[in-house]
């Protein structure tokens, strides 16, 4: 038999689930991992030929599809064709039709980061120049909306479902191997598992409207749920399922063979049971570092098992919080967790503590990549108030260990207590019976009841949790020979009689555990502290979910000096230098940044040319080597290759550089970070 939660926790549930709410609605559009950090055209800028193709750098690689780039002229019809194709590291390009007119053309681009999520934005360039213009040039409302409110509850409710199980398992197994017997504990780890796998199948259909229409009716596309399989995020889905799977028969075989076995018997199947669980569980925690933030961006290869051990470490510690609430509440009362069992989870809930606060620290490094960033970003704003959460959890915490250290203390005092418990247990049982015996056939279920009701009010009075159990033995034996009785003698009155008495029996054994949990204060200041710690708990995890779609403070920084780059380009080129912007990416650690090339005075005969490297942040960046040539692919002109001497700190310069002919010359720029990190990336532009 269990216990119902009072009005007061059930409204703070409530109050729970509508904080989370509005963190969800808070989060609105599901902000872009990866940022445009160059173009050619730039934005805004005035051309006075009109290009053959566009081009879109980013910070990070992209997945494209046939309508990911788009130019638009100044009524809105198209003019690019062919697909977008991937020309160099994170450039990707689209080719224009020939002999564009004078005007002004938009830009516009719908692609999906290197860490899942869909990124959509849009400028404008004028040829000749500017008019007005029937496009509107705001960013696309690209996973809004919504599907994308729906893709966001997934999100939440795999990440629960994940925590729930894990933890709950995990609790059973490392802190209480009696409760695989309680059923509350059973059905929470079920409920978890069921939500993982149910979430789970909803990502895998949303997905494809999620990243390109953003319509609900295209859900049940199987079109796009191909194209979903073949992506990394399908591919991780799918994984998770077939895990699922494993973890399946992980619950069927902890609540049934590893249930029934004895003590001593399950000292082996545990080990099993932990070295096969927690594989899956960092399987399935593998899923979601495989896919998204620590699969792209600084150090990968050491940011993927780090996000492992932080989502195992979270579900080892809020999971098996969940799994000590439900066991503190709704635990039978004749088997109530002991206090071995909190201490267990409270040093595993401390480790758990130490291994996120070091994951942590590291991860926050990893997508702010200043202090700057805590404050200038929304990732870091949004990160501030995670910790700020996380602190009070702690705290809370704390206050859990105290009571949890006087439960202990009360150990050697309720050990003593067994003898006596037992001397009243026996007497009760002794009494209930003769009740039972000594009536006769119309009157026995009364006076049984009433006996009953007397053995236990004199029970009550020094026996704990386990005189309980043995009094509800003796009342349902006393009913059910009253019952039987009756039945025999004045049928079918004595079968209405019988469930009357069963109902009855019912509410006095549901009041009895309740007067005997609440009676222990220590238990019920722990049940209060714990119920507190899950309450915040609920509100991290909601915050957690929305930094996972929230551009973290490195990407954001980059691209905001990227832009500053660009315009400074934009100016430089209007006072009849050339200044072309471009970021690269050597694919080693810290081999990203942004490289600006001026050429003065950008005709035909002798130029000067200057070239800036710079760090995302702005600062110099001292690579070893720079390089560029000069290519007139339609005279067949070129390479024309130029050595820069090295001036100072990321600027290197050459003089009495020949431009043989006025065209459209492709500058690539070739820059080497290390022995053997290097990249080349190049623009077109109009020289003469």
């Amino acid at each position: 038999m269990t216990t119902t939660i009072t009005p007061r926790v059930r409204n703070l549930v409530l109050l729970l689930l509508a904080v989370t709410g509005m963190l969800f609605a808070g989060a609105g559009t599901a902000s872009a991992h990866a940022a445009l950090t160059g173009s050619d055209p730039t934005s805004g800028v005035v051309v006075d030929k009109a290009p053959t193709q566009i081009s879109l750098t980013f910070s990070e690689k992209v997945s494209t599809n046939n309508d990911s780039l788009r130019v638009l002229d100044p009524k809105g019809k198209r003019v690019d064709v062919g697909k977008p194709s991937n020309i160099s590291g994170t450039t990707y390009a689209i080719q224009v039709r020939s002999g564009l007119s004078d005007g002004t053309y938009t830009v516009a681009w719908q692609v999906v980061s290197a860490d899942s999520h869909p990124v959509a934005g849009a400028f404008t360039f004028s040829v000749g120049a500017p008019s007005k213009t029937t496009v509107s040039v705001s960013d696309q409302d690209v996973g809004g909306g919504l599907v994308g409110g729906l893709y966001g509850f997934g999100r939440y409710m795999s990440y629960a479902g994940f925590i729930v199980m894990v933890g709950g398992a995990t609790f059973i197994l490392a802190c209480w191997q009696r409760g695989a017997g309680v059923r509350a504990l059973q059905r929470l780890v079920v409920s978890g598992w069921v939500a993982l796998t149910a979430a789970t199948l909803w990502l895998l259909l949303l997905r494809g409207s999620y990243t390109t229409t953003g319509k609900l009716g295209d859900i049940f596309d199987l079109n796009l749920v191909g194209q979903v399989l073949q992506t990394k995020t399908g591919a991780a889905l799918v994984s998770r399922l077939l895990l699922l799977a494993a973890a399946a028969l992980f619950v069927a075989v902890l609540f049934g063979a590893y249930d029934k076995r004895e003590e001593e018997e399950k000292r082996d199947l545990t080990f099993g049971l932990a070295i096969g669980g927690g594989v899956v569980a960092a399987g399935l925690a593998a899923s979601w570092a495989l896919a998204e933030h620590a699969s792209t961006g600084l150090q990968p290869g050491i940011a993927m098992p780090v996000d492992v051990v932080h989502l195992l470490a979270v579900a080892t510690w809020l999971g098996g919080l969940s799994a000590l609430l439900v066991s503190l509440y709704r635990a039978p009362a004749d088997n109530q967790v002991g206090r071995t069992a909190v201490q267990n989870f409270s040093r595993i809930a401390f480790g758990s503590v130490l291994a996120l606060v070091a994951t942590g620290i590291y991860q926050s490094w990893r997508q702010l990549g200043s202090w700057s960033a805590f404050t200038d970003t929304g990732y870091g704003q949004l990160l501030l108030v995670k910790i700020g959460l996380v602190a009070l959890l702690v705290g809370i915490a704390s206050i859990s260990r105290r009571w949890t250290a006087r439960l202990a203390d009360t150990g050697e005092t309720a050990a003593a207590a067994e003898p006596a418990e037992s001397v009243v247990e026996e007497r009760a049982k002794e009494k209930a019976h003769a009740s039972a015996s000594s009536k006769t056939a119309d009157s026995s279920a009364p006076s049984a009841e009433v006996s009953a009701s007397s053995a236990t009010t004199s029970s009550e009075a020094g026996a704990s949790s386990a005189t309980a159990s043995a009094e509800d033995d003796s009342d349902v034996a006393a009913s059910s020979s009253a019952s039987s009785k009756g039945g025999d003698a004045e049928a079918p009155g004595g079968s209405k009689r019988a469930a009357q008495l069963a109902r009855q029996q019912a509410a006095v054994d549901s009041t009895r555990q309740k007067r005997l949990r609440d009676a222990d204060p220590i238990r019920f200041g722990l049940r209060r502290s714990v119920l507190a710690e899950a309450a915040v708990a609920v509100v991290v995890l909601a915050v957690t979910t929305a930094l996972t779609t929230t551009e973290p403070g490195r990407t954001e920084e980059d691209a905001k000096a990227a832009k500053a780059s660009s315009s400074s380009a934009s100016s430089s080129s209007s006072a009849g230098a050339l200044t072309l912007d471009m970021s690269f990416d050597t694919g080693g650690t810290d081999g990203k940044g942004v490289i600006r090339l001026d050429l003065d005075p950008a005709r035909v005969g002798g130029n000067e040319m200057h070239v800036y490297v710079q760090r995302p942040n702005g600062r110099a960046f001292d690579v070893p080597e720079v390089k560029v040539a000069f290519t007139l692919a339609a005279k067949k002109i070129g390479p024309l290759p130029v050595t820069p001497d090295h001036i100072t700190t990321g600027h290197w310069a050459a003089t009495g550089i020949q431009i043989p002919m006025a065209g459209d010359w492709k500058i690539s720029v070739s820059v080497r970070t290390s022995d053997i990190d290097q990249t080349t990336v190049d623009k077109n532009a109009q020289i003469g």
